[in-house]
């Protein structure tokens, strides 16, 4: 079991993106993904969205929001499901890096996120996102970048 956070952090119509083109082997090479990553031993998942989002963006986060819960599994069946703990944030401290180790960083139009590359369970995501009406958990399940499975509950979805 792998636990991770993603957060994205929104003002005046923007969402804060990073697109992620720096690391060989990434599983999300190509596409834009919000803020976050792997817990660290002892950490809570605030303690985990906070510390991510100093380390890729250089701000600290003054208002954010849990709003639900994404399990990321793939049918490979040697690999993990991953835990994701979804945020969204509305005012920070500080100035956006202008470089990140993982990307680049960069403010889209919230209405035009799905128009860029995402992964294609990110597209249900942000319709319960931006819909903004309630905790959900959903399951998501891939073969290669191919969704095949999907779920949903809480009144989120």
């Amino acid at each position: 079991m792998i636990l991770c956070t993603e957060c994205y952090i929104q003002q005046d119509g923007k969402t804060l993106m990073l697109f992620r083109n720096k690391k060989e082997n990434d599983i999300n090479k190509g596409k834009y993904i919000g803020l976050g990553g792997r817990f660290e031993p002892g950490e809570s998942p605030e303690e985990c969205l906070l510390r991510e989002v100093r380390e890729e963006a250089g701000v600290v986060l003054t208002n954010y929001r849990f709003r639900g819960m994404v399990t990321f599994l793939t049918k490979d069946e040697d690999s993990l499901p991953i835990y994701i703990f979804v945020f969204t944030a509305n005012s920070y401290e500080g100035t956006i890096n202008d470089e990140c180790d993982e990307g680049e960083l960069t403010w889209i139009e919230t209405k035009k996120i799905t128009e860029i590359p995402l992964w294609e369970g990110d597209h249900l995501l942000w319709k319960w996102l931006q819909a903004d009406e309630g905790f959900f958990s959903a399951k998501f399940v891939y073969d290669g970048e191919k969704l095949v499975e999907w779920s949903c509950e809480g009144r989120g979805c």
